[in-house]
């Protein structure tokens, strides 16, 4: 099978679209086209369904597209062994990842891994939504929280200190809690990934258990901008890791409450599909990507 097929094919897939796919490749959308039909006819299948606005993958396309980057970093790994190292890693990487985190941490430190790496092309997808690793094409990607998948390999490299928090106005509004009980006089901003959710209460650890104290919730929101945005406009009290509004607690325009009964902190996770063997550039933005993290980070695994 003609390996350059697959990577065309697998461009498209991941792009969802032949004219990105053919601009990224240097080709022509006509000869992208060709090169993923004659592909679909060696197979005898259909791999992706066409419409005049969309191209998405057929079932048969999504569990090719799997199988074919299994097949491709095999062909990465097998060609690195008998290149120079300096002649540095190539492809592209699909990486997924909270927005805060992407702009103030990994973002910034990025040039670094670049220079490192110049002819990688590196894609990052910034979202709080959890999106599909193998579905939609992509080698690794940033969780903060419990996990819930079962069916990638999961590296939990640190956690997130958790603080609660006010605004200035909000505590003169109603007063500042000190206890659970105090609670029941306060309401709660609550986040949640699905709007339709509930469950809003208040998260502290009681011994080693994470205990929810049930409160009144003031408002739902499904994106951490407009959680932080909320409890800046005095709606509510909030529960959010300390890393992230450091500096608007440094700057007077949040408050930090009820420090005896913080939330158990969160785990934060790097997430990639199950495969046998992982292209060298996503095992090296496993390991650099683990390295600008672990600042930020606690209960880190230094062994």
């Amino acid at each position: 099978m003609d390996f350059n097929a697959l990577h065309v094919f697998t461009r498209v897939a991941e792009l969802s679209s032949f004219t990105l796919a053919a601009e990224q490749l240097g080709l022509t959308k006509s000869r992208v086209s060709t090169v993923v039909q004659q592909l679909e006819r060696q197979l005898g299948t259909r791999l992706l369904q066409r419409t005049t606005r969309h191209v998405r993958l057929s079932a048969d396309g999504e569990q090719f597209l799997e199988r074919s980057k299994e097949l491709m970093a095999d062909l990465e790994q097998l060609q690195a062994m008998f290149q120079p190292a300096a002649s540095g890693l190539r492809g592209s990487l699909r990486i997924d990842m909270p927005n805060s985190l992407a702009r103030d941490v990994v973002l910034p430190k990025l040039p670094e891994f670049l220079s490192a790496h110049p002819l990688l092309e590196v894609g990052i997808s910034t979202s709080d939504r959890r999106v599909d690793v193998v579905q939609e094409g992509f080698d690794c990607v940033v969780r903060i929280g419990p996990l819930a998948d079962t069916d990638l390999i999961a590296r939990t490299i640190g956690a997130m200190e958790m603080c609660n928090l006010a605004s200035p106005a909000y505590l003169e509004r109603h007063g500042t809690p000190a206890t659970l009980a105090d609670l029941s006089r306060h309401r709660i901003i609550h986040y949640a990934n699905q709007l339709g959710r509930h469950g809003a209460g208040w998260e502290y650890q009681r011994g080693r258990e994470t205990a929810l104290q049930p409160m009144h919730c003031a408002l739902v929101v499904n994106g951490t901008d407009a959680y932080q945005a909320a409890c800046l406009a005095g709606l509510g009290l909030i529960q959010a890791p300390v890393r992230g509004a450091r500096h608007l607690l440094d700057q007077g325009l949040l408050v930090e409450v009820m420090s005896d009964f913080k939330a158990t902190p969160m785990p934060v996770s790097l997430l990639y599909p199950h495969r046998r063997h992982i292209a060298p550039r996503v095992t090296a933005f496993l390991n650099w990507i683990t390295e600008v993290l672990q600042p930020h980070l606690t209960g880190m695994d230094r062994s």
